[in-house]
């Protein structure tokens, strides 16, 4: 219910409506917010001031104020424009939630009434805050708009709801917080008391427990609050205006304000409008349901992304990784070529080195003998060996100028690293998307073993063959109409199994399923006959029973708490073909009037059966404990018949009987049926419907 606290809050002030009062455009406001936004309109300005003088169209009228402004289906003469003669210049503030505001042109005068009854200025106008429509009040005022008895209503049970949660009545000291509440008792209980005060078993196991804030609801409904109307305050509404589209009492009819329009009783009317609301709220109810599975595939869109996207992060950084560990280990067989370069010019350098100091000292050694022998003074002896040291001299000086003092090797290494092509790849490495078209998927094959049908109900499965590689998106599964027709989808998504519901009885339906994905859609699989059932095997419904119900024997054995008449639907509901069941009279004290018949869905479910046009029922004629009526339904000749006891009640009961039907029973506490179904037609009415 907390999403419904929106629709609970006045769009001026931001808190819970406080009497509230509708607008001609359906909106609501607080009565003291809608004064708070009246704007005085100023005398020369107002229409019916420019309609008495006579004068032309001016700038700013408020009849013709914006050539796309919106009428209502009555013509109330309200309409949209952008700002008032007033105060032209006065900016638009905004309520807490957000709607625009248009403020007062003057404050309030003061006074001393209530804002129900304080006075209205002259020719002064409301604004809708939500839809900017304009309309100037008459003399009325705001009494002149009927007050949202509804919307109070709403608002209070929503308050109640939101109240502190309820305490066990029968703890002694200090009270638990209860977990269920009795119906039949009107006793809160905590888990405790309740096993110990209201055991399941005896007469107290028919009593109906739910839980606190349902039954605190039930409990508290308040009375509904009469509406008067807003012409005459002393008169209640009584009749609806159907051109008007509003309650009106019945003074407002004698003097002749509804003379020409078409009126109806208001109770009527009530409840048609409520059944049309419940119609349109199915299909606002479809459309949250899809909105709900959408939110669900987009939070699932979420979680896929994120796990996407770490799986992408992932592998990025390991195809980065993996250039780096190539470049690294092109990095080091570089590193290793540099050094055995290195290695090999330090090794001719240290040759040449070591070589050159070698010759130098045996240079050297021998310039240092031969100036001790030139120190000699013995001139024979000088002239023996200076031949040989004359040659030796000249002989070494060559062997010094051979390319001696000539370094073998250069400093500089002639290795230059070509990066370019490596740098402008790295550059442009980035994101290709590719997206190759990919065949249609194969045609999937019925799986026969797990294909099946019950009652009215067929089940199908699926799957894709062994050795498709093309991956499907989804399934469409088609059935036709159970008469040889059309094909019509069934069903539509990822699964490969699916159960349809609501078929009709005794009937042959074609089956067949193709899959798709955003290539294309494969052919169709092949086609499968299924059979439903001849008969029908069904129980009560406990969910669209009355709540005074009560169910036994699997849902086969009903009675009721109340002395009134309650009702109950069968769970299958009929549109075709010839149906039987029969119902035995349990209990049957004090003379009640059980009915049996046929309804539809929406059949009243506080009324005896029959009472509205939703439902044709029995209600009499030899009727008596142990007694077994039998229901027979031929929806092919649209007839509905009974039998008391395998006798014929008269003729045919009820004629032209067309459309989806469901078994209904309505009964009180002095009455217990049992239902008994999957039973053939009764071999006279078949001889007999042959022959005919």
């Amino acid at each position: 219910m907390e999403e419904m606290e929106e629709e609970l809050k006045c769009p001026v002030c931001g808190s819970f409506y406080r009497e509230p009062i509708i607008l001609p455009c359906s909106h609501n406001l607080c009565q003291a917010c809608a004064r708070n936004i009246l704007v005085q309109t100023p005398e020369s300005e107002s229409p019916q001031s420019r309609r008495a003088s006579g004068s032309g169209v001016s700038d700013y009228d408020y009849l013709d104020l914006d050539k796309m402004s919106l009428y209502s289906e009555a013509d109330s003469g309200y309409g949209s424009y952008g700002g008032f003669a007033s105060a032209p210049t006065t900016p638009c503030q905004k309520s807490p939630n957000g709607v625009r505001v248009f403020p007062p042109a003057m404050p309030p005068p003061p006074t001393h009434l209530s804002p129900a009854l304080a006075p209205v200025p002259r020719n002064s106008c409301i604004t809708c805050p939500q839809c900017h429509r304009s309309l100037i009040l008459d003399d009325r005022g705001l009494r002149g708009f009927p007050k949202n008895r509804v919307l109070e209503g709403v608002i209070d049970r929503y308050q109640q709801s939101k109240a502190a949660a309820l305490k066990c009545q029968l703890c002694e000291k200090v009270p638990k917080e209860a977990t269920v509440m009795c119906e039949q008792c009107d006793v809160f209980y905590c888990d405790p008391c309740r096993l110990r005060c209201h055991p399941p078993r005896g007469p107290l196991a028919k009593h109906r427990l739910v839980p606190p804030a349902q039954g605190r609801v039930s409990r508290r409904l308040s009375p509904r609050k009469v509406s008067t109307c807003t012409d005459h305050e002393l008169e209640n509404h009584s009749m609806y205006c159907v051109q008007c589209k509003m309650p009106v009492c019945y003074q407002c009819l004698e003097e002749g304000k509804h003379s020409s329009h078409e009126v109806k009783a208001l109770g009527a009317m009530w409840k048609l409008h409520k059944s049309q609301l419940s119609q349109a709220l199915n299909g606002l109810s479809d459309r949250a349901k899809e909105a709900k599975e959408f939110l669900v595939q987009l939070r699932n869109m979420v979680q896929q992304i994120q796990e996407n996207s770490v799986e992408f992060e992932a592998c990025l950084v390991a195809q980065c990784d993996a250039l780096i560990d190539a470049l690294n280990r092109r990095k080091a067989q570089l590193l290793a070529r540099v050094n055995k370069e290195h290695e090999h010019k330090l090794k001719v350098v240290r040759d040449q080195i070591s070589h050159c100091t070698v010759k130098l000292r045996q240079t050297t050694g021998l310039m240092e003998y031969c100036l001790e022998v030139i120190k000699e003074n013995d001139p024979s002896g000088f002239l023996q060996i200076s031949d040989a040291l004359i040659r030796r001299v000249h002989l070494t000086e060559d062997q010094w100028g051979k390319g001696t003092l000539t370094p073998r090797m250069t400093t500089d290494f002639d290795l230059s690293l070509d990066n370019s092509p490596l740098l402008q790849s790295i550059h442009q490495l980035d994101f290709v998307q590719v997206k190759a078209s990919s065949p249609v998927p194969a045609t999937p094959i019925l799986q026969l073993e797990e294909c099946c049908t019950h009652n009215n109900s067929a089940t199908l499965s699926w799957k894709q063959p062994p050795l498709s590689t093309v991956p499907a998106e989804g399934y469409i599964l088609e059935l036709d109409d159970g008469s040889g027709g059309q094909f019509r989808e069934v069903y539509v998504g990822k699964e490969t199994m699916c159960t349809v519901d609501g078929l009709h009885f005794n009937s042959t339906y074609n089956a067949r399923v193709k899959a798709f994905n955003k290539t294309g859609v494969s052919p169709y699989s092949k086609t499968l006959v299924l059979q439903t059932s001849e008969v029908a095997w069904f129980a009560f419904d406990p969910g669209s029973a009355h709540s005074d119900i009560i169910f036994s024997n699997d849902n086969l054995t009903v009675t009721c708490s109340s002395y009134d008449d309650r009702v109950v639907l069968g769970k299958t509901g009929f549109s075709k073909g010839v149906h039987y069941w029969e119902l035995t009279i349990d209990r049957y004290d004090n003379h009640p009037d059980p009915a049996f018949g046929v309804a539809r869905m929406d059949v009243m479910k506080d009324v005896m059966l029959g009472k509205d046009d939703k439902a044709w029922a029995i209600t009499e004629g030899g009727i008596t404990k142990g007694a077994t009526i039998g229901v027979l339904l031929d929806l092919n000749r649209k007839t509905l018949t009974f039998f008391i006891n395998d006798e014929q009640q008269g003729p045919i009961a009820f004629e032209n009987v067309e459309g989806l039907f469901f078994p209904a029973v309505s009964l009180n506490r002095n009455v217990q049926v049992t239902l008994h179904t999957g039973l053939p037609v009764p071999d006279f009415y078949s001889s007999r419907a042959s022959i005919a």
